[in-house]
Protein backbone atom coordinates (compact mmCIF):
# COMPACT_ATOMS: atom_id res chain seq x y z
CA UNK A 1 0.00 0.00 0.00
CA UNK A 2 2.02 2.99 -1.57
CA UNK A 3 5.18 1.72 0.09
CA UNK A 4 4.32 1.69 3.21
CA UNK A 5 3.93 -1.87 4.22
CA UNK A 6 6.48 -3.03 7.08
CA UNK A 7 8.03 -6.90 7.51
CA UNK A 8 7.41 -8.43 10.65
CA UNK A 9 8.97 -11.71 11.75
CA UNK A 10 7.84 -14.41 14.32
CA UNK A 11 10.21 -16.67 17.12
CA UNK A 12 10.07 -18.34 19.55
CA UNK A 13 11.58 -17.66 23.34
CA UNK A 14 11.79 -20.64 25.58
CA UNK A 15 11.34 -19.07 29.53
CA UNK A 16 13.02 -21.50 32.10
CA UNK A 17 13.24 -20.88 35.94
CA UNK A 18 16.35 -19.03 36.87
CA UNK A 19 17.02 -20.85 40.03
CA UNK A 20 16.91 -17.64 42.79
CA UNK A 21 17.12 -18.41 46.49
CA UNK A 22 15.21 -17.30 48.75
CA UNK A 23 16.61 -14.65 51.58
CA UNK A 24 14.99 -13.22 54.76
CA UNK A 25 16.36 -9.54 55.93
CA UNK A 26 15.65 -7.57 59.00
CA UNK A 27 15.56 -3.75 58.60
CA UNK A 28 13.69 -0.70 60.15
CA UNK A 29 10.33 -1.37 60.58
CA UNK A 30 9.03 2.05 58.87
CA UNK A 31 11.01 0.66 55.82
CA UNK A 32 8.43 -1.86 55.53
CA UNK A 33 5.18 -0.54 57.09
CA UNK A 34 5.39 2.71 55.56
CA UNK A 35 3.53 5.73 56.89
CA UNK A 36 1.21 7.51 54.41
CA UNK A 37 4.07 10.20 53.83
CA UNK A 38 6.80 8.13 53.28
CA UNK A 39 4.39 5.88 50.88
CA UNK A 40 3.59 8.89 48.38
CA UNK A 41 6.84 9.61 48.31
CA UNK A 42 8.26 5.87 47.82
CA UNK A 43 5.29 5.97 44.76
CA UNK A 44 5.92 9.54 43.63
CA UNK A 45 9.67 8.65 43.28
CA UNK A 46 9.01 4.81 41.39
CA UNK A 47 7.00 6.70 38.74
CA UNK A 48 10.16 9.49 38.87
CA UNK A 49 12.31 6.51 37.71
CA UNK A 50 10.28 5.09 35.58
CA UNK A 51 10.27 8.40 33.66
CA UNK A 52 13.82 8.61 32.96
CA UNK A 53 14.59 5.08 32.69
CA UNK A 54 12.15 5.35 29.93
CA UNK A 55 13.72 7.79 27.68
CA UNK A 56 15.71 6.41 24.66
CA UNK A 57 18.77 8.89 23.50
CA UNK A 58 20.45 7.81 20.42
CA UNK A 59 23.89 8.50 21.10
CA UNK A 60 26.07 5.40 20.82
CA UNK A 61 28.52 5.47 23.71
CA UNK A 62 31.04 1.95 23.79
CA UNK A 63 30.35 -1.30 25.37
CA UNK A 64 33.45 -3.15 24.86
CA UNK A 65 35.03 -3.92 28.04
CA UNK A 66 32.23 -3.06 30.60
CA UNK A 67 32.99 -3.67 33.95
CA UNK A 68 31.28 -3.99 37.46
CA UNK A 69 31.45 -1.43 40.04
CA UNK A 70 33.60 -2.64 42.43
CA UNK A 71 36.05 -5.46 43.16
CA UNK A 72 33.86 -7.51 46.05
CA UNK A 73 31.85 -10.05 47.17
CA UNK A 74 28.72 -10.36 45.82
CA UNK A 75 26.22 -10.90 48.64
CA UNK A 76 22.78 -11.01 47.24
CA UNK A 77 22.49 -11.90 43.30
CA UNK A 78 20.00 -11.01 40.65
CA UNK A 79 16.29 -12.05 41.09
CA UNK A 80 16.30 -13.76 44.78
CA UNK A 81 13.12 -13.85 46.64
CA UNK A 82 13.24 -11.45 49.27
CA UNK A 83 11.42 -11.44 52.71
CA UNK A 84 11.22 -8.16 54.61
CA UNK A 85 11.04 -8.66 58.83
CA UNK A 86 8.62 -11.66 57.38
CA UNK A 87 6.51 -9.83 55.68
CA UNK A 88 7.13 -7.44 52.23
CA UNK A 89 8.19 -9.89 49.38
CA UNK A 90 9.74 -8.90 46.70
CA UNK A 91 12.18 -9.73 44.00
CA UNK A 92 16.12 -8.15 44.07
CA UNK A 93 16.28 -6.07 41.30
CA UNK A 94 20.09 -5.96 41.08
CA UNK A 95 23.45 -7.55 42.32
CA UNK A 96 24.86 -6.68 46.10
CA UNK A 97 28.36 -6.02 46.15
CA UNK A 98 29.88 -6.01 49.76
CA UNK A 99 31.33 -2.35 50.41
CA UNK A 100 31.84 -0.38 53.58
CA UNK A 101 31.06 2.80 53.60
CA UNK A 102 33.75 5.18 51.69
CA UNK A 103 34.19 2.54 48.87
CA UNK A 104 34.96 3.88 45.85
CA UNK A 105 32.16 3.22 42.92
CA UNK A 106 33.20 3.39 39.39
CA UNK A 107 31.14 3.36 36.30
CA UNK A 108 29.92 0.36 34.42
CA UNK A 109 30.74 2.22 31.15
CA UNK A 110 30.86 5.12 29.08
CA UNK A 111 27.74 7.09 29.83
CA UNK A 112 26.19 10.64 31.04
CA UNK A 113 24.57 11.25 34.29
CA UNK A 114 20.68 11.39 34.19
CA UNK A 115 19.94 10.98 37.55
CA UNK A 116 21.15 11.45 40.68
CA UNK A 117 18.69 11.64 43.81
CA UNK A 118 17.67 10.48 47.16
CA UNK A 119 15.07 8.01 47.30
CA UNK A 120 13.21 6.15 50.17
CA UNK A 121 14.49 2.76 49.36
CA UNK A 122 17.48 3.51 47.24
CA UNK A 123 19.03 6.28 49.33
CA UNK A 124 20.99 8.18 47.24
CA UNK A 125 21.15 6.69 44.11
CA UNK A 126 23.41 7.73 40.81
CA UNK A 127 21.41 6.20 37.21
CA UNK A 128 23.61 6.53 34.15
CA UNK A 129 22.50 6.53 30.66
CA UNK A 130 24.72 4.27 28.36
CA UNK A 131 22.46 5.09 25.18
CA UNK A 132 19.77 3.38 23.21
CA UNK A 133 18.11 2.87 26.16
CA UNK A 134 20.37 1.20 28.67
CA UNK A 135 21.23 2.31 31.75
CA UNK A 136 22.91 1.32 34.91
CA UNK A 137 21.99 2.20 38.72
CA UNK A 138 23.90 2.68 41.55
CA UNK A 139 22.27 2.26 45.20
CA UNK A 140 22.84 3.09 48.72
CA UNK A 141 25.93 5.70 48.29
CA UNK A 142 26.97 7.99 51.04
CA UNK A 143 28.53 10.56 48.41
CA UNK A 144 28.30 11.28 45.05
CA UNK A 145 31.35 12.55 42.63
CA UNK A 146 29.36 13.59 40.00
CA UNK A 147 26.33 15.45 38.94
CA UNK A 148 23.37 15.39 36.30
CA UNK A 149 24.52 16.16 32.89
CA UNK A 150 28.09 14.64 33.71
CA UNK A 151 29.75 12.64 30.95
CA UNK A 152 32.02 10.07 32.48
CA UNK A 153 33.93 7.52 31.16
CA UNK A 154 33.96 3.41 31.92
CA UNK A 155 35.88 2.92 35.44
CA UNK A 156 35.75 6.42 36.63
CA UNK A 157 35.13 7.15 40.19
CA UNK A 158 31.65 7.57 40.11
CA UNK A 159 30.39 7.98 44.06
CA UNK A 160 31.21 6.02 47.31
CA UNK A 161 29.38 3.45 48.80
CA UNK A 162 27.26 3.57 51.63
CA UNK A 163 24.26 2.81 53.73
CA UNK A 164 21.65 4.70 53.26
CA UNK A 165 17.67 4.10 52.10
CA UNK A 166 16.77 0.70 52.99
CA UNK A 167 19.59 -1.67 54.32
CA UNK A 168 20.29 -4.17 56.26
CA UNK A 169 24.21 -2.49 56.46
CA UNK A 170 26.87 -0.54 53.88
CA UNK A 171 27.04 -2.26 50.78
CA UNK A 172 26.58 -1.33 46.89
CA UNK A 173 22.94 -2.40 44.96
CA UNK A 174 23.68 -2.11 41.44
CA UNK A 175 20.78 -2.85 38.63
CA UNK A 176 20.79 -2.16 34.96
CA UNK A 177 17.78 -1.72 32.78
CA UNK A 178 17.22 -1.50 28.69
CA UNK A 179 14.07 0.11 27.88
CA UNK A 180 13.07 0.60 31.49
CA UNK A 181 13.03 -3.41 32.13
CA UNK A 182 15.32 -4.11 35.06
CA UNK A 183 17.48 -6.74 33.60
CA UNK A 184 20.47 -9.08 35.50
CA UNK A 185 23.52 -6.75 35.29
CA UNK A 186 25.86 -9.91 34.50
CA UNK A 187 23.77 -11.15 31.21
CA UNK A 188 23.76 -7.54 30.09
CA UNK A 189 27.59 -6.93 30.28
CA UNK A 190 27.98 -10.78 28.85
CA UNK A 191 25.57 -9.73 25.52
CA UNK A 192 26.80 -6.08 24.94
CA UNK A 193 30.13 -7.21 24.80
CA UNK A 194 29.29 -9.68 22.46
CA UNK A 195 27.37 -7.27 20.27
CA UNK A 196 30.05 -4.27 20.26
CA UNK A 197 32.77 -7.30 19.26
CA UNK A 198 30.55 -8.09 15.80
CA UNK A 199 30.09 -4.60 15.47
CA UNK A 200 33.92 -3.25 15.33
Amino acid sequence: HNGDMKKTSVGSVEIVWGGYKKEALRVDPSKVKLSAKDQERATREYYEAKKIYAEITQTYRAWQGLQIPLNSVVTSDFGNERLFNGKRKSYHSGIDYRASTGTEVKAFGWGRVAMLSDRFYGGLMIGLDHGHGIYSVYAHLSESKVKVGDDVKMGDVIALSGATGRITGPHLHFSTKVHGITVNPKQLRALLHKISSQRF
